[in-house]
């Protein structure tokens, strides 16, 4: 599944990599690998097979899903998406309260004590993914599980769903993506070390190509 997912990614450009000169991302963050998998909901056959794996990986988990809540707002369409194909109620977690009208954080209903599977389409430092998991849990339900579809392995995030006591998986990885990226000609073996050692110190990565 991993392979295939980096594969999908790489081939829509949905993950691009570049490492001279790397990407800024709106935080200022420079870094050699930038991800949009909104791009797949363009892509009727990629976008179904994006679906079908994140079934599988809710159900082949041992995990129970009584609802699914996706993270506004790159992970709605999947969680809806994948709401519909295992027949399940759907929520969505805001990233703040509308300020106007009922003020809801979630929208949907949720009721008390079910357990929801939280959906993103990308985990970077995990954020936002752990603010939708407090919130279902504030709000009566039960969350322990984020799945999305790619992650950039960064320690922040490990860090930071280990706080929440929350288990966290992707379809694919940072570390699958590149190496499939170096197999097919994306990348040479030495952009591939580079965007791997951007990973192990995002920060660190970026200050020094900021160096004079």
């Amino acid at each position: 599944m991993e392979r295939e997912v980096a594969e999908i990614l790489l081939g829509i450009k949905a993950v691009t990599l570049r490492t001279d000169p790397p990407y800024t991302w709106s935080s200022g963050m420079l870094a050699p690998i930038y991800t949009d998998n909104r791009l797949l909901l363009s892509y009727p056959a990629e976008r179904d097979t994006i679906v079908k794996c994140l079934a599988k990986a809710v159900e082949g988990g041992g995990t129970k899903a009584d609802i699914i809540a996706g993270v506004a707002t790159s992970g709605i369409p999947w969680a809806a998406l994948l709401a519909a194909r295992m027949e399940k109620p759907m929520i969505y977690v805001r990233a703040k309260e509308k300020g106007y009208g009922k003020d809801r954080l979630i929208e949907g209903v949720l009721k008390k004590g079910q357990r929801a599977v939280v959906i993103e389409d990308l985990i970077s430092t995990g954020g936002s993914s752990v603010s939708a998991v407090n919130a279902v849990r504030e709000a009566g339900g039960i969350a322990d599980f984020c799945l999305a579809i790619f992650t950039y392995e960064l320690k922040k995030a490990s860090e930071a769903f280990s706080k929440a006591k929350c288990k966290f998986a992707a379809l694919t990885n940072l570390s699958t993506l590149v190496q499939v990226a170096s197999e097919m000609g994306y990348v040479t073996k030495d952009e591939r070390d580079r965007i791997l050692e951007w990973s192990k110190d995002p920060e660190g990565w970026g200050k020094k190509r900021l160096s004079p």
